[in-house]
């Protein structure tokens, strides 16, 4: 299994920035860690090599890009406001820099996104905001709510940063289209923390008419082990 690790400056966070690439062809998965993860966090758990039999035959790479939720949805040091900015900068560097690459290196006009527990959140806003660049979502165990890091601050930038508020109120057209070209894969269980979270994100998908599957898999809890048992599933899907 190919494996690459990439560092650069970016001009969105000031710093330099770091990420792993697994696979040498294939379509562009990218896939975030959670809320206290690094770029090595999804190999280090199992995640990677859950799925290298498609990366050694060339059906996906996978691009794991670091996390900074600790300088932004947690950074209980600076206000509410400056968080959401600070992880607005993480998106603007994620469609800039990780995006565009994967495009590049792949030869894809678009990518799939995923991750696991708030990885799952940021792979869903980033799709559900920016739908003409992303044609998949794997969200495996997902915590989408971001009110539990604001302490009731909001304004236009939560509001637009939180699926569960944007989209009941989504009627754009084109937004709702690109989204139904999507395939969206919601895998979480019965024992899972945050399963209502899921089931509602899915009611939302459901009012919209958009094609999506919520997998709720029994006697299945919110850790690694399953989420290792689920993407192997869900990328064949994809592939299939």
């Amino acid at each position: 299994m190919k494996e690459y690790y990439h560092k650069w400056y970016s001009q969105y966070l000031s710093r330099e920035f770091e990420m792993l690439v697994f696979g040498y062809a294939g379509f562009p998965l990218i896939l975030f860690p959670t809320l206290h993860g690094r770029y090595f966090e999804n190999k280090d758990h199992g995640l990677i090599n859950s799925v290298k039999e498609f990366l050694d035959e060339g059906k996906v790479t996978i691009f794991c890009p670091d996390g900074i939720d600790g300088e932004s949805w947690e950074n209980f040091s600076i206000h509410p406001a400056d968080r959401v900015k600070t992880h607005m900068a993480y998106e603007s560097l994620i469609l800039n820099d990780v995006i565009g690459f994967a495009k590049y290196q792949t030869g894809a006009k678009s990518v799939a996104l995923g991750g696991c527990s708030f990885g799952g959140y940021h792979s869903v806003n980033l799709a559900f905001r920016y739908p003409n660049l992303v044609n998949a979502i794997i969200s495996m165990g997902g915590s989408f709510d971001i009110k539990q890091f604001i302490y009731g601050f909001y304004d236009d930038n939560c509001y637009f940063n939180s699926p569960f508020d944007y989209m009941p109120n989504l009627y754009d057209s084109w937004y709702i289209e690109k989204m139904k070209s999507m395939k969206i894969i919601i895998g979480t269980g019965d024992n899972d923390f945050v399963l209502d979270e899921n089931q509602h994100l899915s009611s939302i998908l459901t009012a919209k008419e958009i094609n999506h599957k919520l997998d709720v898999k029994k006697g299945v809890g919110h850790d690694w082990p399953w989420w290792n048992e689920m993407l192997p599933e869900y990328l064949k899907e994809l592939i299939d």
